[in-house]
């Protein structure tokens, strides 16, 4: 994979977000509902915190993420441009990160302006900064791999409302697989627990950056980029 190829498509990708109403329209309502969220605990209960915030991004991603990433190459494939994108001297894998490093810049930035809430806390009280950083760590790697899912998802499919509802099931899923923890029998208990991406996500905005957190959102990522790349490649 040459980052000299995966470059001009991450360009490209990330302008047509600003260029459009997409990038502008995602940031404002997620930034509202992150917003109303976090002002509600600190005005009416009086409590400076971020732990209204992360649960609420949690579920919203389940709703974002699908929306950011469902034409991100389903699109391409419905207008006939992936076909042009096939004939240049450009492997799949580096069309696939382009754009999933694209969508999941936007995410970042959406996340970025979420720091005016560890700001307004960290001034009010006596927050933990090292619990604080490791929050947003464990967001950006709950982000990075929900985002490379949706890129999966829109690699199947020329329809992006299709592409929509199957990473939202599949996000949902992983998100709140851990709700059916005390209904599963003991012996696979630990499995569904680790297929929990809400499991991992509280360990690591706990202030604990363990190794299996850490490799199981990695294996996530380079799991769907791989199978996206390869969806493409057998539609060619």
């Amino acid at each position: 994979m040459s980052f000299s190829n995966v470059l001009p498509i991450y360009k490209k990708e990330l302008r047509g977000y600003f260029s459009s109403p997409v990038a502008y329209i995602v940031l404002t309502v997620f930034l509202l509902i992150c917003g109303w969220f976090f002002s509600a605990r600190l005005f009416v209960e009086g409590e400076a915190s971020l732990r209204s915030v992360f649960p609420t991004v949690l579920f919203l991603l389940t709703l974002f993420v699908p929306a950011i990433t469902m034409g991100s190459l389903s699109e391409e494939r419905k207008s006939g441009t992936f076909e042009l994108l096939a004939t240049m001297p450009i492997a799949n894998i580096e069309i696939v990160v382009g754009k999933y490093l694209a969508a999941l810049t936007l995410l970042a930035t959406a996340f970025f302006f979420t720091l005016t809430y560890a700001v307004t806390v960290k001034s009010l009280g006596d927050a933990d900064v090292g619990v604080m950083f490791t929050g947003y760590v464990g967001l950006l790697l709950l982000g990075a791999g929900q985002v490379a899912i949706g890129v999966l998802a829109s690699s199947l499919t020329e329809n992006q409302v299709v592409a929509f509802i199957v990473s939202f099931l599949a996000l949902f899923i992983l998100s709140f697989i851990d709700v059916v923890l005390p209904h599963v029998p003991a012996a696979f208990a630990s499995m569904f627990e680790y297929l929990s991406a809400t499991y991992h996500f509280t360990n690591i905005s706990r202030g604990v950056l363990d190794t299996r957190d850490l490799v199981y959102f990695a294996s996530i990522v380079v799991l769907s980029l791989y199978l996206a790349a390869r969806a493409l490649q057998r539609r060619i």
